[in-house]
């Protein structure tokens, strides 16, 4: 049995009931593959797989708080740590009634190889908790960040590890978090980014995930001989990466022509109408059926908008997911590809599943990996941690256009290493190629820790 193959096994035996772990360890190792072969002497002797998917820390705990009615409620908290090798613990804090060991664990992984591609001083981790924040008060919210940070604050730090926002935890969210630690430390640093601009985020930072998606997208049709002026596409989800995506996608001369959210999803052949969309999502937090019933030419579909006859069955040059894991489907990407999409970018992280990126990538779609394709957001909260230690703030444009420079070279780099094994045009594995080295050099050198 090859090194890979043990792992893998490995993976599967000692993290039981843990689906969405086992599929992001599987994508990963499998793409680099012969990256392994080339070196698995080596590899096998200083164990450096089994270190690679086993995180150097995982923090459980339970997060008890007190609801509008006075009764005490009791969530599950996650911090898992996952890799220090090339910088502090990176990643954001999910707050979904879905948050499990396993999506935590996967989560924190992908951002190992994400932080990598970067280039920036980053390891990769990931928290969160079981905690819907829909239909709470801002009281409750309070108190349960209170609670959660309460916790979690005696394993964070500025040179440690630096949670940021993720599904579920906004502006608001961070603000109370940072609140409790700076009560909980006495200590004003850069712990936590995606902070308010007025005590230490960075402007960009809330478009900088929709906006870097388009930004790979873009060069990754221009190296291919297209341009994304004038192409129509598909955008699930309607939060913040699917609006920056939308709002950069149109600036960018595209068109934009679905969108989608829990209850339901639209098809609006006009062009997403962002003003409206902001005002329905943003401002009156209200489903999508509200978008269409002010906008005639659009077109309301509720229930599930992947798995077959969905969003993903619309006629599109290029598809960008950008909502949750596994919601673009082996039925989606057929259809997909019988309407002619080119490409598909990933801005949440892993929309696709294994099979559908199997299927686009056999039939010449180009398919970039979310690890690449949606790594602005954390990008850019790198960004805001350079400003933090400076106590500087920079521009929106300075900001952007780093952005836009780091999204460019990543794309570049994981090109560069898929072709220099011989594996021209898949995108997922250069990715992961990439970042698997540069963190594996970097554990090699630090020796057995």
């Amino acid at each position: 049995m090859s090194y890979v193959d043990e792992v893998l096994q490995m993976v599967v035996e000692k993290n039981p009931a843990q689906p969405e772990f086992h599929q992001a360890v599987k994508e990963v190792l499998e793409s680099i593959r012969v990256v392994i072969d080339q070196n698995e002497e080596v590899y096998r002797r200083d164990a450096l797989l089994e270190r690679i998917v086993t995180p150097e820390r995982q923090i459980l705990f339970r997060v008890p708080w007190v609801d509008d009615k006075g009764n005490v409620q009791v969530n599950n908290g996650y911090r898992v740590q996952f890799n220090s090798a090339i910088g502090p613990y990176k990643g954001g804090l999910r707050l979904h009634p879905s948050v499990n060991l396993s999506i935590i664990k996967f989560l924190g992984f992908e951002q190992i190889f994400k932080n990598s591609l970067t280039g920036l001083m980053i390891g990769g981790g990931k928290g969160g908790a079981d905690f819907d924040p829909k239909g709470k008060s801002d009281r409750e919210i309070m108190a349960f960040c209170q609670s959660f940070i309460s916790e979690l604050y005696k394993y964070l730090g500025a040179n440690t590890d630096v949670p940021a926002g993720d599904i579920g935890t906004g502006a608001r969210e961070i603000g109370y978090m940072y609140g409790q630690y700076k009560k909980m430390t006495g200590l004003y640093e850069g712990v936590f980014t995606g902070k308010g601009l007025s005590y230490g985020g960075s402007l960009a930072r809330k478009e900088a995930t929709g906006f870097g998606l388009l930004y790979l997208t873009a060069e990754m049709l221009k190296c291919n001989g297209k341009d994304i002026a004038g192409k129509t596409i598909a955008v699930s989800g309607a939060g913040n990466v699917a609006i920056y995506a939308i709002k950069k996608a149109q600036q960018l001369g595209a068109k934009v022509v679905t969108c989608s959210d829990s209850t339901g999803w639209i098809y609006d052949p006009e062009g997403i109408d962002l003003d409206l969309l902001r005002e329905v999502k943003e401002n009156k937090r209200a489903r999508l059926d509200a978008y269409a019933a002010a906008r005639p030419c659009a077109q309301y579909h509720a229930g599930k908008y992947f798995g077959g006859g969905g969003l993903w069955n619309v006629k599109v040059d290029v598809a960008l997911p950008c909502a949750t894991q596994n919601e673009l489907e082996l039925e989606d990407a057929k259809a997909l590809v019988a309407n002619g999409c080119m490409a598909v970018a990933e801005g949440a992280n892993m929309p696709t599943t294994l099979e559908a990126t199997e299927y686009l990538q056999k039939n010449g779609v180009l398919f970039c990996p979310g690890k690449a394709a949606n790594a602005g957001g954390v990008a850019t909260s790198a960004l805001e941690m350079s400003q933090n230690s400076g106590r500087l703030s920079w521009t929106f444009e300075k900001v952007d256009r780093t952005l836009q420079d780091i999204m460019i070279n990543i794309f570049h780099n994981l090109d560069d290493a898929a072709k220099k094994y011989g594996l021209d045009g898949n995108y997922v594995a250069g990715a992961n190629i990439a970042g698997f080295l540069k963190v594996a050099e970097a554990m090699t050198a630090q020796g057995i820790v």
